[in-house]
């Protein structure tokens, strides 16, 4: 089908072609006849010539040869990591090693540009907020992952394999057993913390996420961002019973941190945490099968250090340590 101001359907061209190869008419005469250009009118009767009535249908415009195309086996990887890892096209392009446009393009050819085809959507509007400079604002919070027994969990070996795995580990640790939901193997509390201008994060695998638990996460992480550098001015968490207490609220004045709490029912506030949670569950809890809770353990300072200083975070256009302008030696 030609398209919308095409000056020759390909009956017309058919009738032009006739004119000047069957007929005898100079290609000037048949242009003028019928309103398009001499070169037009000397093209479809060449291709009336060699390929009769069959050369005057529409032909597609890609060309012959793209050198600059993505090659198949890129396309295949970037697609992949969009569908099992929900990565984005700064992430994609950090891991293969090419411009974030091209992985952009292949998206949008593979209409995997938009994450709602593949994952959920909130249906908020995105508010984005960002401090000065590092240290003016850290968030906190605290993420559960149920542990993970002997053998591997259901995500990978299957419901009735991880059953199966994890009383044989409650067998083996004496871990109490609940009345109504069976074996339990409890949680890992991992208590996390993000500075709001660099996205640097902290974080720390603990047995609850008590007050004391809390204040004493906060003073390693202050000490921890001090030695980069960085002095910590305000602490924003959510209304948390930790966060709450008078301990934490003395543990923020002998720090000289202004603690401030979200809007109950209103997530969103403390949203780079709570999408640092995501990226956690995505890139180290349920990233592979671990053998073990102490296996999995084990793997998240090599994953913190991998997230601060080589992984690509689009929201900030570089890594998150790249942004600690006060790092001693960062601009020598």
């Amino acid at each position: 089908m030609s398209h919308a101001n095409a000056a020759l359907t390909p009956r017309a061209r058919l009738r032009l072609a006739r004119l000047i190869v069957d007929d005898g008419w100079s290609a000037v005469t048949a242009a003028k006849l019928f309103m398009v250009s001499t070169p037009t009118a000397r093209k479809w009767a060449k291709r009336f010539r060699e390929e009769g009535e069959a050369g005057m249908q529409d032909r597609s415009s890609r060309p012959a040869r793209s050198p600059a195309r993505t090659p198949d086996e890129a396309v295949r990887s970037i697609v992949m990591l969009r569908w099992r890892h929900r990565l984005g096209p700064v992430q994609i392009a950090g891991r293969l090693g090419m411009a974030a446009s091209t992985v952009h393009a292949v998206l949008v050819r593979s209409r995997l540009n938009r994450l709602s085809t593949i994952d959920r959507v909130t249906g908020e509007p995105i508010r984005r907020y960002e401090h000065p400079h590092p240290g003016s604002l850290i968030h906190v919070d605290v993420t559960k992952f149920g542990n993970i027994p002997d053998g591997g969990g259901w995500r990978y070996v299957g419901k009735q394999q991880g059953d199966r795995n994890r009383s044989a580990t409650v067998e083996r640790t004496g871990t109490p057993r609940s009345k109504h939901r069976g074996p339990l193997l409890g949680h890992a509390f991992v208590h996390t913390v993000i500075d709001d201008h660099s996205r640097v994060a902290y974080a720390e695998i603990c047995s609850d996420e008590r007050a004391d638990t809390a204040i004493g996460v906060l003073e390693r992480a202050v000490d921890w961002f001090a030695d980069r550098g960085v002095t910590v001015e305000r602490v924003l968490s959510d209304n948390g019973s930790a966060y709450r207490s008078h301990a934490w609220r003395d543990a923020c004045t002998s720090l000289g941190i202004v603690h401030k709490r979200t809007r109950p029912y209103r997530p969103q506030t403390n949203g780079k945490i709570e999408r640092f949670h995501r990226t956690l569950a995505d890139g180290w809890a349920y990233a592979r099968r671990y053998e073990s809770e102490t296996e999995r353990r084990a793997q998240l300072p090599g994953w913190l250090y991998f997230y601060n200083h080589h992984r690509a975070h689009s929201a900030i256009g570089g890594t998150p340590i790249s942004r600690l302008n006060n790092l001693p030696g960062h601009h020598s």
